[in-house]
């Protein structure tokens, strides 16, 4: 079939075509995000997930529909080893300068700026990353102290009372939040927290991977009362055939029963696979209706594409024993993927091989949802391994 209207969109973050099974989450958002306006209490709410669910694609969605709302909209993306005062000011001033276009806040909005540049000036001092060159001046004593938690927080306060005034709210979207290091969360929660003491709306939207929730107790212990922690998993098999026949019924293509069961046995029903499998499977098919065998030809495909991209480049990024780690869990089921049982793949003791697993938990490559136990936070990331390390070495 025509390739210049494959309809799906597998990629890190791109909007699907048919954006499937997370209506109850985008409503929950906006919910949240209106009540903040309002200055009725909410909670922010921080995504957690596997790769692949599409937690980039929801956090992009709710941006969108909250710029489109009127809402003072931050987003940032958190790569690892990055401070989060470098990432947040460069948006912080944008929105400063969107906010202070508006009558009511000028005056506000041009000491909220002042105070923004003594942050600046303080955390350049502490941090190497916050290359920020414009002089936005000073109010001396506000947020200048160079201390990270003291300061955000009145920074935060500050930024607060613009947005009030303007009767809208400051919604920061933050992806990836789960490599932001410990001590500048606690003070990210602290700042939140300080302005929903003070009724000031200001609210998170956050991402993150499944060691999300944990990052956060530790950081903070109320943060569990500050945010909610929405668990975004694959699709139901209901949402997963949306997701795959919607986009192709607008160009009058159906896929065969067979087909659409074949694909999400293959996919496990995670997103990002749906998009891959439907762009492969739309490539095979000569015509309408797509076949199992369409599917099948499609499957081998999707895995070198995946194998030479997806997994690959989170396979580069590990050492040698990181990768030796990884291939004997490989080795295990789901639910049963016990550190021990690992190390013993392995003939090495538990305790000798815990570093990896810390520096694999740290790189964002497993998750511990209990203690002693391990999950990939890639799916079908087994399978890879196996493929591309044919032996436990």
């Amino acid at each position: 079939m025509d390739p210049r209207i494959n309809p799906y969109a597998p990629g890190a973050g791109t909007i699907p075509p048919e954006l499937a099974g997370r209506d109850d989450i985008i409503e929950k958002a906006s919910i949240a995000l209106d009540r903040c306006r309002s200055g009725l209490a909410s909670r922010g709410l921080c995504l957690v997930g596997l790769r692949g669910v599409g937690k980039t694609v929801l956090l992009t969605r709710i941006s969108q529909e909250a710029e489109a709302k009127g809402f003072a909209v931050v987003f940032v993306e958190t790569p690892e080893k990055r401070s989060l005062p470098a990432l947040l000011i460069p948006s912080l001033r944008t929105a400063l300068i969107k906010l202070d276009a508006i009558a009511a806040t000028k005056e506000l909005g041009k000491r909220a700026m002042r105070v923004l540049g003594g942050f600046v000036g303080a955390m350049k001092v502490k941090y190497n990353d916050v290359e920020f060159g414009l002089d936005l001046g000073k109010e001396d004593g506000i947020a200048d102290s160079g201390d990270l938690e003291h300061d955000l927080m009145s920074l935060f306060v500050e930024i607060g009372k613009v947005v009030k005034a303007k009767n809208t709210a400051l919604v920061l979207c933050i992806d990836e939040i789960q490599y932001i290091e410990e001590e500048q969360f606690a003070a990210l929660i602290m700042a939140l927290h300080k302005c929903a003491q003070n009724q000031l709306p200001v609210i998170l939207i956050g991402a993150g991977l499944p060691q999300l929730v944990g990052q956060a107790g530790r950081a903070k212990s109320y943060a569990e009362r500050l945010f909610e922690y929405p668990t975004i998993g694959p699709l139901k098999a209901e949402a997963a055939i949306a997701a795959l026949e919607i986009p192709a019924t607008k160009h009058d293509v159906r896929f065969e029963k067979d087909a659409l069961n074949e694909i999400l046995l293959q996919t496990k029903c995670y997103p990002y696979f749906l998009q891959e499998w439907g762009k492969h499977s739309w490539q095979c098919a000569k015509q309408s209706p797509v076949t199992l065998e369409d599917v099948k030809r499609a499957t081998t495909l999707a895995i070198l594409e995946l194998d030479a991209s997806f997994f690959r480049v989170r396979f580069d990024r590990l050492t040698p024993s990181e990768k030796r780690y990884l291939r004997a869990m490989a080795e295990l089921v789901d639910d049963s993927r016990r550190s021990g049982d690992i190390a013993a793949i392995l003939n090495k003791d538990v305790h000798t091989v815990a570093p990896t697993r810390a520096q694999l938990i740290n790189k964002g490559m497993i998750y511990s949802p209990a203690h002693g136990d391990n999950s990939f936070t890639v799916p079908l990331f087994d399978g890879y391994m196996k493929r591309v390390m044919p032996n436990v070495e």
